[in-house]
């Protein structure tokens, strides 16, 4: 079985990973950690006037990469320390997370997408997008939204 994680190390990612990292998969399953970041570039469409911001643009950029690329080598060790029977690797993208995230998946002949949702509420869908929701509609393969759960409706309680 083939499994793309995807995570922008924000909160809901972790939670994404954690209840991933306590399923049971089939031995010797492959899953592809991937992660995107936007360059400014792609954000701002005019360049800035003799070079006046090129500087923090590029630190910027640097700065997105490196959040990129912290969110799946932590993802990457989680799994590593819980689950020893799976192949890793780890993809980090430049570009549309949803856009990254679909066309890794395809690369990749994925069998399953896993992804956080950060629960955005109608306003927030229409202007911000939602990734996990475009990655369901648009995939060629099965898509698991995992829902980060307030702490009056926890899984396991204890009673």
């Amino acid at each position: 079985m083939k499994i793309l994680l995807a995570t922008d190390g924000s909160e809901n990612s972790e939670v994404a990973m954690e209840e991933f990292a306590d399923m049971q998969f089939i031995l010797n399953a492959e899953v592809l950690i991937v992660s995107a970041f936007e360059n400014s570039s792609l954000i701002t469409s005019n360049p800035a006037p003799m070079g006046g911001l090129a500087g923090y643009y590029e630190e910027a950029d640097s700065a997105a990469r490196k959040a990129a690329e912290n969110a799946v080598e932590k993802a990457a060790a989680l799994l590593r320390n819980k689950k020893l029977s799976l192949s890793i690797t780890t993809s980090v993208g430049n570009g549309s997370p949803k856009h990254i995230i679909l066309n890794e998946a395809e690369k990749f002949n994925a069998d399953l997408i896993v992804v956080g949702s950060h629960g955005h509420g109608i306003i927030g869908r229409f202007l911000l997008g939602s990734v996990s929701q475009s990655v369901a509609l648009h995939a060629a393969c099965s898509v698991l939204i995992v829902r980060k759960r307030d702490s009056t409706n926890e899984r396991n309680p204890q009673t």
